[in-house]
């Protein structure tokens, strides 16, 4: 096998799942317990070298993109990343081209980080949940302090130096009553990617109760047609809003780019810090870690069939009421991790989600239906 057969992005956990802070909702942390807490989770560079050469080997593309992942991925060092880039350079074929991203908390960051991803060209998505009160409720470092200066410095020397920076902002509890106060924060940074991520949870112990801290569907729902309405009055062409650009690609009968709204999941995967290999970002757990790439080929496990049966599940596991949704195009049941809810006919499996999406696309359809209609005349 030369190459996997469909497109994939590989989440890579460099340093595990280690972390300088101690954000409250980070469902990770507690994934270096799989590893009996051992004190070193960095990535030996045999490891590294091995994924990179098998990372490029699988991919048919001619742009080949790597995605470091934490934990805090930057708790490496700039040294380590200048291997990284190294390795990559010694492997790549000559007529293809490399991109690197990586997910950041932007507290470690400083000039020396930022000229180096300008000159290798890296993309970064920086955690920030909107204005400091809603920001420091949750993200603290492991003291309990505020990040959140710490985080602005970041995003203004990345923003200085035009790197290309995507804003991660958890919804939760704390922000998800303010959908104007957030947008409005963020515009006044004028940033120009931005990522909404739903905060849900579980109640210890109860994996079919959502946590205080996490968000009601309806407060979803009313949280993105809030924000919907203010961007398609004022900013379409200046913010690329994920969620938004997601919604859109139904007007051109595009397959969705998101994993969370696609029929099927899979294709993007987790390598552990060993080499150990995981379904999915949210289920490293022992029942979905495959095997190692030191001792199993990448293009195996990715083509593996406990992997294909893993990412068909998600579409044949959607209950009626999703199947004759009128916006099942654009949902697709959203993440398996979120479906723990009944339906009112008492089928399991609904999204919690699943209210506040549906009005969320119904919402937005009727615009979504006149980009199609202008689309298909100028075509």
């Amino acid at each position: 096998m030369s190459a996997v057969t469909s497109d994939f992005q590989i989440f890579v956990k460099p340093i595990g799942a280690l972390c300088n802070l101690d954000c409250y909702y980070c469902y990770y942390l507690k994934k270096k317990e799989l590893y009996n807490n051992e004190e070193n989770f960095q990535m030996k560079l045999d490891v590294l070298e091995n994924y990179i050469i098998q990372h490029i080997q699988a991919c048919q593309n001619e742009v080949i993109q790597f995605s470091w992942h934490g934990g805090e991925p930057t708790l490496l060092g700039l040294n380590y990343f200048k291997k990284i880039v190294e390795l990559q350079k010694k492997h790549k074929p000559p007529k293809k081209r490399v991109l690197n991203g990586v997910q950041t908390n932007g507290t470690l960051l400083n000039g020396e980080w930022i000229k180096f991803f300008v000159k290798e060209g890296f993309a970064i998505g920086l955690s920030l949940d909107g204005p400091q009160p809603m920001h420091d409720r949750y993200r603290v470092t492991k003291d309990k302090k505020s990040t959140y200066q710490q985080v602005i410095n970041s995003y203004k020397l990345l923003k200085k130096l035009e790197v290309h920076t995507d804003i991660l902002c958890v919804v939760s509890d704390s922000n998800v009553k303010f959908p104007k106060e957030v947008y409005n924060f963020f515009k006044q940074l004028n940033v120009e990617y931005l990522t909404f991520l739903p905060l849900i949870e579980f109640v210890p112990g109860n994996e079919k109760q959502a946590s205080p801290q996490s968000i009601s569907a309806k407060d979803w729902g009313n949280y993105l047609c809030t924000i919907f309405d203010e961007w398609v009055e004022k900013d379409i062409g200046k913010i690329k809003i994920q969620i938004f650009e997601e919604a859109l690609r139904a007007a051109f009968n595009q397959e969705h780019s998101l994993c969370i709204f696609r029929s099927t999941c899979g294709n993007i995967p987790v390598i552990e810090h060993n080499g150990d290999f995981y379904s999915c970002d949210h289920f490293v757990d022992p029942k979905h870690n495959l095997g190692n790439i030191m001792k199993q080929p990448l293009i195996e496990l990715l083509e593996s069939s406990n992997q294909k049966a893993f990412g068909e599940a998600k579409n044949s596991t959607l209950p009626k009421y999703c199947r004759e949704c009128n916006v099942l195009n654009m949902c697709n049941g959203e993440c398996p991790k979120n479906r723990f809810i009944k339906t009112s006919d008492g089928e399991e499996g609904l999204n919690y989600l699943c209210e506040g999406y549906k009005k969320f696309f119904n919402h937005c359809k009727p615009f979504i239906n006149q980009v199609a209609t202008l689309w298909r005349q100028q075509k």
